[in-house]
């Protein structure tokens, strides 16, 4: 496997991850989406938008044998995607694409409404001059809605899954009405949500929505999801997540 300069391996669960400190690195929220949606077992068809350097896809790979698409705009960020996909020996499950989600290639096209899932850590935070000032492009947008928009990703999610498929979002918690009402105005119904904390006595920093297309009003709330115990120690729940335990 090629690495180029400041590139190094990470490894998450059974899955090695090429990452740049040049570019936005995955994070826990990716793991935890990779973690928290349904997904069917041995097969169907699953979609993975704003997909960065590929960890959700490979996150995935693990807990499916499902048909996986990602889609990625940034070429750098596509590139280390496909060549963590290669380096995995996943290239027969997940297939990748350099293309921006308002403009979604034709072999994606062909499978619009037969997607079983769809999932998207998308940019958490609304654009602004002086935040775009403040971090170089790679970093400007994966963290800013610059080239897509938090509506721009409900509708494509709505258009792509089949009915009663299933969309999974994470995002910042202060953005969850304009999430929910987003889903609902595209026929998406959330169904299981779940908030991530810091530590007990935190502010929830993450939050967790999974919804379907077409569902039934019947929202679950999980149990919260604590990363740190009063010690500042990982909790159990987190050694489990990254598969520590």
């Amino acid at each position: 496997m090629e690495l180029f300069n400041n590139e190094r391996v990470d490894h998450i669960l059974q899955r090695k991850v090429i990452q740049s400190s040049e570019v936005f690195s995955f994070s826990l929220d990716a793991v935890m989406l990779g973690q928290f949606v349904w997904l069917p077992i041995q097969k169907g068809r699953v979609i993975d938008l704003c997909s960065g350097n590929g960890v959700i896809p490979l996150i995935l790979s693990t807990r499916s044998n499902a048909s996986i698409d990602g889609i990625e705009i940034q070429e750098r960020l596509f590139d280390m995607a496909k060549r963590s996909v290669s380096f995995n020996k996943q290239e027969e499950q997940i297939k990748l694409y350099h293309s921006d989600i308002n403009d979604l290639p034709e072999e994606v096209l062909q499978n619009i409404g037969r997607y079983d899932v769809v999932t998207c850590n998308p940019p958490y935070f609304k654009t602004t001059k002086k935040r775009e000032q403040n971090l170089n492009e790679h970093y400007t947008i994966a963290r800013h809605e610059i080239y897509c928009t938090l509506d721009d990703v409900i509708r494509v999610s709505s258009r792509l899954v089949k009915s009663s498929g299933k969309v999974a979002i994470v995002h910042r918690p202060n953005r969850l009405i304009e999430l929910m009402d987003s889903m609902r105005k595209y026929l998406l119904e959330p169904k299981r949500m779940q908030l991530v904390y810091p530590k007990e006595g935190a502010e929830a920093n993450m939050v967790l929505v999974e919804a379907i297309k077409g569902g039934k009003p019947d929202l679950r709330i999980l149990p919260p999801f604590f990363v740190y115990n009063q010690k500042n120690e990982f909790t159990k729940e987190m050694k489990k997540l990254y598969g520590l335990e």
